[in-house]
């Protein structure tokens, strides 16, 4: 064995080492000078092993007590998030609304789409709206790219990188301009976070992975093997502006490319530095960690400063009011709840919004993440928006009764921000499950005027686009949100009459009367029935509306207009709705004139 002496950097061998040299004192300095240098070469050999598997004890250690936390979790109960989250910036008693305001392949012609956003902030305030989602504001990995195709998240369309220096909608200055005018109408901007993954490297890399199963990422199908994938960010358009952080593969685990072989797959990076796949993800497809692109390792130290540092900057720099939080089940749940806190803590704001994409029509798997966020984050009712879409399929086979089953607004209502479809649910993404016109209204009626979750509107659904626009909608959810502004208040009390209509009456508070509001999705009448057969196309539930509201007169929101109620003088009335059609019923005395109708 040869050692290398850290002092001199004289190579010894063992005979050399304890050779008598001159006097005795010189061979005993020498032999201890040996002595040290094969301790040094033990530490040099040792220590960097030794602090890699300290660092995994302290992993496997922390993921035991931060599960055992969870588990503590799932029998405590934490406020309803929707109680002490800002939902209007100007508070008060007006029922608040988000509206998504964007589409897939949305654009403007004329302008930028921040531009058109500023432009349509005194029409959204005035329909009640108190919250804009926005898309991802951060640069994409190509001209045109959504956000979601995470590059740079530092430059919001700043820096000419990627062929641009605006992103696909506008300028870092014209969001921070519209985002002003949106709060000086008091609409409070949410800003898309596309934390989980990054698109578009600058430079490929060379390193080790293993191919896994597609199906079960937890099933390797291969030997660990040299590929090369593109995972070098060096944002040379913005260098360190901001942010001084370079990505390279050891801050990933993993990638769909090889880029030497040509071949896609799902390959786990390999390093030694690499601990595999987050647990604190979905247990879909064995592991959820890896979406698409090249996945995010939220445990590395660099990363997590990087990301949280992002976190309270985006929301000082431009404005924002708070987040929405993408693709939750693949990122480690843990980061994302020290995010959430991190910006809080650091903003000095305990009532920041968030609100998370878990995307599963079962409740079961939901309600774990909800008991880990601590009652910090809200989550898309994405059940409901199922059922909606299986109503919307089945007709006057579904029953109406059952709308709310297995929900999120029924498991916890103040949890829940609900919707009736978005983005990826158009026709023709990969989440398609449009829900159709014959149940639009009614499903907006559900959302907009039930009295329990955060109603969220989509912009395909409110404004004209190419895409998914249909006029009635249009016109029928402006009346439904003006609705909502003026007259749903109050306590609710529901009458599920029939499998085929359900009625519910909200009693209004000390200066609004409230309105009743009848769904159905039965058969609709043919258009040449007469008018001596119009009342059996019609449903009719009796319903209280109190008796503050003895004696009043109420009109209907939709056709036919030509109808009133009076409640009688303990406040009962028989309330009428169209086959297959949506009512809401208003104290005439409210101006139920003066709403725009259907």
């Amino acid at each position: 064995m040869r050692l290398q002496l850290r002092s001199a950097g004289t190579v010894l061998s063992d005979s050399d080492i304890g050779r008598h040299e001159g006097s005795v004192g010189h061979s005993q300095e020498y032999a201890c000078d040996g002595q040290r240098a094969r301790w040094c070469l033990l530490a040099d050999h040792h220590l960097p092993r030794l602090r890699l598997a300290c660092d995994m004890i302290w992993d496997v250690l922390a993921d035991h007590l931060h599960y055992a936390w969870e588990c503590l979790a799932f029998w405590r109960t934490h406020p309803p998030p929707l109680l002490n989250m800002r939902l209007s910036p100007r508070g008060g008693d007006v029922n608040p609304l988000m509206c998504q305001f964007f589409t897939w392949d949305c654009s403007q012609a004329q302008m930028s789409w921040w531009k058109h956003f500023e432009s349509e902030v005194p029409n959204l305030a005035q329909l009640g709206v108190t919250q804009v989602w926005l898309p991802p504001p951060n640069k994409a990995m190509r001209k045109q790219g959504q956000g979601y195709d995470a590059y740079d998240l530092w430059d919001l369309g700043e820096f000419y990188q990627k062929g641009a220096i605006a992103t696909r909608w506008g300028t870092k200055e014209e969001l921070a301009r519209a985002i002003e005018t949106a709060n000086a109408y008091g609409v409070d901007v949410l800003i898309d976070a596309v934390l989980n993954h990054k698109l578009g490297a600058d430079r490929p890399e060379k390193f080790m992975a293993v191919p896994v199963d597609p199906n079960n990422r937890l099933k390797d199908i291969g030997p660990a093997r040299e590929i090369e994938g593109w995972t070098g960010f060096d944002f040379l358009g913005r260098g360190d502006k901001y942010s001084s952080f370079k990505w390279t593969h050891e801050h990933f685990t993993g990638l769909d490319w090889d880029h030497r072989t040509r071949s896609k797959g799902v390959f786990r990076i390999s390093t030694s530095k690499h601990r595999g796949w987050s647990r604190w993800v979905d247990t879909e497809l064995g592991n959820y960690d890896y979406l698409l692109g090249i996945d995010i390792d939220h445990r590395h130290p660099e990363v997590r400063k990087d990301l949280l540092a992002w976190g309270t900057w985006v929301l000082q720099t431009t404005g924002g009011a708070g987040f929405r939080f993408d693709a939750i089940k693949h990122m480690d749940r843990r980061f994302l709840l020290s995010f959430i806190k991190h910006v809080r803590s650091t903003l000095g704001r305990t009532d920041i919004f968030s609100v998370a994409e878990y995307w599963s029509s079962n409740i079961d798997l939901i309600k774990p993440y909800i008991r880990a966020f601590e009652g910090l984050v809200t989550f898309f009712d994405v059940p409901l928006h199922y059922n909606f879409h299986d109503a919307s399929k089945a007709g006057a086979q579904y029953d109406l009764r059952k709308i709310l089953d297995r929900t999120i607004l029924k498991y916890k209502p103040g949890d829940a921000v609900t919707f009736v479809d978005n983005h990826d649910t158009q026709i023709g993404q990969t989440l398609e499950s449009w829900v159709g016109r014959n149940f639009k209204m009614q499903a907006y009626a559900l959302v907009l005027l039930y009295g329990e979750g955060h109603p969220c509107v989509f912009y395909g659904d409110l404004y004209p686009n190419e895409e998914c626009y249909d006029e009635c909608t249009a016109r029928g959810l402006r009346t439904l949100m003006d609705a909502r502004r003026r007259f749903a208040y109050g306590p609710r009390k529901e009458y599920p009459q029939e499998r085929n209509c359900v009625g519910f009456v909200r009693a209004g508070d000390a200066t609004r009367s409230g309105c009743a509001v009848l769904v159905s999705n039965a058969e609709q009448a043919s258009s040449d029935a007469g008018a001596e057969q119009a009342p059996a196309h019609m449903h009719t539930i009796r319903m209280d509306v109190g008796s503050r509201n003895a004696g009043a007169t109420y009109r209907p929101l939709f056709e036919p207009l030509a109808q009133t109620v009076t409640a009688a003088s303990d406040g009962w009335a028989v309330f009428t709705c169209p086959r297959g059609g949506v009512q809401v019923w208003v104290n005439e005395g409210e101006g139920a004139q003066d709403l725009g109708r259907r």
